[in-house]
């Protein structure tokens, strides 16, 4: 079963996390079906452009916690996505937590509608957001990220535009979506690839220096005690032991 959908529309290539009982969770079979489909639209010409989107109601629920990436293939991709010669847009209308972050985060324009909703939830089951960092902290509010990552609280579309995340927000997503693909589709290839290095080259900066610290940070974080706990406690629907 193929976890990655794909659609090509005038040079547009539409790629969907097609995981939704699994809430498109980053699975470690999905982050590796989605590498593979951005080397391939990497290396094809006739690609002027990926829109990353989702099926189902969840765009990313974050790691899978039943299956997940070693955190090294998950910073691959976030970086893969980063240094794709083509522009990369997320596509949003549905909910996005954790993991789910950094993939906006890494794409150069992220759209989402006015019923997406997004939380960092790793500090709720005894974790931190350090993988996804490497895209986030260059690219967004530090005052947003300070009380998202802190907090675990949900917040809405309206928020993410305002901090950074989504690059715009509205009803209707496609709508909001056309004229950034028209631009895309009217920019010529080589100039769209030579613009993205100008605008990534400060986030790749952090990748290079932080990618290795963020990923012992993770699996140390993930191998113990506390995220255990965590961990039971959101599949077996419970409050973690220390809550207050």
């Amino acid at each position: 079963m193929t976890l990655i959908g794909r659609t090509r529309t005038r040079g547009i290539e539409t790629l969907s996390l097609d995981s939704p009982e699994r809430r498109n969770a980053l699975s470690a079979s999905l982050v590796r079906e989605l590498a593979d489909a951005l080397t391939e639209c990497g290396k094809d010409a006739d690609v002027r452009a990926v829109v990353l989107t989702h099926t189902g109601n969840t765009f990313c629920a974050g790691a899978d916690l039943r299956d997940p990436p070693p955190p090294d293939a998950l910073v691959a991709v976030l970086r893969q996505i980063v240094e794709l010669p083509k522009p990369v847009v997320a596509r949003v209308t549905g909910h996005v937590r954790a993991g789910g972050l950094g993939l906006l985060a890494a794409c150069d324009m992220a759209v989402g509608s006015t019923s997406a909703t997004f939380a960092f939830t790793e500090v709720r089951i005894g974790v931190a957001p350090a993988v996804i960092s490497l895209p986030l902290l260059p690219r967004t509010d530090p005052r947003a990220l300070a009380r998202y990552y802190l907090t675990g609280e949900r917040f809405d579309a309206t928020e993410a535009a305002r901090a950074g995340l989504l690059t715009a927000a509205g009803e209707d997503v496609d709508e909001v979506l056309e004229p950034i693909l028209d631009g895309l589709r009217r920019a010529a290839p080589e100039a769209l690839a030579e613009t993205k290095r100008l605008l990534t080259a400060r986030v790749l900066e952090t990748f290079d220096r932080d990618a290795a610290d963020l990923t012992a940070l993770s699996a140390r974080l993930f191998g113990s005690a506390q995220a255990r706990e965590g961990m039971t406690a959101f599949l077996e629907r419970r409050d973690p032991a220390w809550v207050v």
